[in-house]
This record gives C-alpha cells, sequence and structure tokens, in this order.
C-alpha cells in the first residue's frame, strides 16, 4: 500500500485520537467524577479503538488494569482515572499507528470477523475512525455544555 495514503489515513485517524485526548485533558474533575456518562465513555471509546486495532479480534485481551466489561455490556466496576485512561490512549494510539503504517495490500483485504461483524481490515480502520470520532464529538458537546469551552479542531495528528 502507497506509503503517501497510510500517511494520509494516520494524519486523520491521528487527528481524532488528539482531539479524544484533548477532551480527556478538559474535563474538570467534578465533571469527571460527578458524570459517569463522561469518564465512561472514554473508557468505552479507548476500549474499542484498542480492540477495532487488534488484526484478530479472537485473540483480544484487555491490558490490565481494564476488563473486558464492554463485551458484557455493562461499566467497569471501578471509575478509571484520567491518568489511566491518557496512559491507555497513548498505548491505543501507538498499537493504531503501528496498524496503520504496517498496512500492506494484503493486510488492508485480511478480513477482521467477530460475532457482529466481517469486514476488511481496511473497513474496520475507517469503522474504528468514526466510532472515536463519534465518542469524541460527544465529549466535546458535554464540554462545551458543562463548562463553555470544548476541544479545537485538528486538522492532522501531533
Amino acid at each position: 500500500m502507497e506509503i503517501s495514503f497510510r500517511i494520509s489515513l494516520w494524519n486523520q485517524f491521528g487527528a481524532s485520537i488528539d482531539m479524544l485526548e484533548e477532551s480527556i485533558v478538559m474535563c474538570p474533575v467534578e465533571l469527571w467524577d460527578r458524570d459517569s456518562n463522561f469518564w465512561y465513555r472514554v473508557y468505552h471509546c479507548l476500549f474499542y479503538l484498542d480492540y477495532f486495532s487488534t488484526i484478530d479480534p479472537m485473540k483480544y485481551v484487555s491490558p490490565s488494569p481494564f476488563s473486558n466489561s464492554e463485551f458484557e455490556n455493562k461499566q467497569p466496576d471501578k471509575i478509571y482515572s484520567k491518568a489511566e485512561l491518557l496512559t491507555y490512549l497513548q498505548m491505543c494510539r501507538s498499537k493504531c499507528h503501528e496498524l496503520i503504517m504496517n498496512l500492506s495490500e494484503e493486510s488492508a483485504k485480511f478480513r477482521w470477523i467477530n460475532k457482529y461483524r466481517d469486514y476488511s481490515m481496511f473497513e474496520m480502520i475507517l469503522y474504528n475512525l468514526r466510532h472515536v470520532q463519534h465518542h469524541t464529538a460527544q465529549l466535546s458537546q458535554n464540554l462545551r455544555i458543562s463548562t463553555n469551552a470544548a476541544p479545537k479542531w485538528v486538522a492532522q495528528a501531533k
């Protein structure tokens, strides 16, 4: 797969992750602790960013201290701190970057299959990007309503 194509894809996916990161950083502690929709939406977004960036979803295991509670459609047993989720975000960013930068014609066609989806790896990357941006927009709106501030638009990854 053409390197310029992979770089462009990463620039846009990475920008979505950068905006998610800024939403986390901007969230005041009182909103983080008070509003389970905020911290949990961040966790949900990162969990699936990690999972959807896994080439073989059947081999996915959440990194410690996180659980697979998302597969059971329930919130984790604890509230994850901003620091924990920012660390998770960095891990997910690296994993996604590596996936995109190592994408070849062959690996782009690889089938990403679980109980609900049967996509090419390329389509899964696009699906994942849309998922991150969807929840980042929700977090931005939540911040705008609660604090009258929200992350600025990021045109390309840092």
